[in-house]
């Protein structure tokens, strides 16, 4: 059986730290490079810890260095970069755009992203404006697959603290029976099921470009 090797980078947010755990159980993998800033306390025999300077792009490449699969699992919020649309652009553009250009160079075949639901270039609105520019950029790069995850409100439980998603994590569930038809793609999904659906499309032998939503990544 031919194995894969893979990096992760956002490894130590909610999707991406699940995702790890995935991939680490997995025999199809035999290797798993996460790429972070600072140093974390995960040992395991497949696990190669690259700590990286991602404002860097020597830094970075060579965190990235060559592999099968970059599973771009990266994101920020508004309260972290204190509304700072440029500080917000840089972790959410900038990171897996470059991740893509490099990863394209460096000879990966296949690139995962989570973005989100209602990505749109065109949108009036910021973070949809900025996820919708990212997927439109790495989606002309020369992969044999691309795969976009578009979840809506993720539930888990976070190290840290969101209040404004914790308690949407609670009404929105309440409300999900309303979402039918075009609205089915707004429910919320488990952030441990966008990983497994992840790691399933990383599996896959089809290529071309792909988007999930709710219903596929059920």
């Amino acid at each position: 059986m031919q194995t894969q090797t893979a990096v992760i980078i956002g490894a130590t947010g909610m999707v991406g730290g699940l995702l790890l755990q995935q991939l680490l159980q997995n025999d199809q993998f035999s290797s798993v490079r996460i790429l972070v800033r600072k140093p974390v306390p995960i040992i395991h025999p497949k696990l190669e810890v690259k700590q990286v300077n991602f404002d860097d792009v020597e830094s970075f490449n060579d965190g990235l260095g060559k592999a099968d699969i970059v599973f771009c699992c990266v994101g920020t919020t508004q309260k972290k970069v204190k509304n700072d649309k440029t500080a917000y652009r840089k972790v959410d553009y900038d990171i897996p755009v470059t991740a893509a250009q490099m990863a394209a160079k460096n000879g990966f075949k296949k690139y995962l992203l989570v973005s989100a639901v209602g990505a749109n270039p065109n949108s009036a609105n910021f973070y949809l404006q900025l996820k919708g520019s990212v997927e439109e950029d790495i989606s002309i790069l020369p992969f044999d697959s691309i795969h976009i995850f578009r979840p809506s409100l993720l539930t888990g439980d976070r190290q840290e603290k969101r209040t404004a998603e914790k308690i949407a994590g609670i009404i929105m569930p309440a409300l999900s029976w309303l979402m039918v038809g075009p609205l089915r793609k707004y429910k919320p999904i488990s952030a441990k099921q966008v990983a497994i659906s992840m790691m399933k499309a990383a599996l896959s032998t089809e290529n071309g470009i792909h988007v999930y939503h709710y219903d596929n990544m059920k």
